[in-house]
């Protein structure tokens, strides 16, 4: 393995990463942005009112797309098992 290869394989483990949390954080993002919005409309400053909608909606998205997420796994680790076994 040179570096080229170590470049590669980083690479391709960092875009697996961003796409397999991508669900997730949009909506974690625009459930921020919606509690956000009705903060500052209601004048409601409750703590609490920011993270339990995200927490609920992080384990649904989670759920509903874990074979999205898992096939991504997979198919990376496929990868990484495919160079090691043909030598890089």
């Amino acid at each position: 393995m040179n570096e080229v290869d170590a470049i590669d394989l980083v690479q391709y483990a960092i875009g697996t990463v961003i796409l397999a949390g991508a669900p997730a954080i949009g909506a974690a993002m625009l459930v921020g942005l919606a509690v956000a919005l009705f903060q500052a409309l209601t004048q409601v400053q409750e703590m609490t009112l920011t993270f339990i909608p995200k927490i609920l909606t992080i384990l649904a998205v989670s759920a509903l797309s874990a074979t999205f997420i898992g096939g991504t796994i997979y198919t990376f680790t496929e990868e990484v098992y495919g160079r090691i076994v043909t030598g890089f």
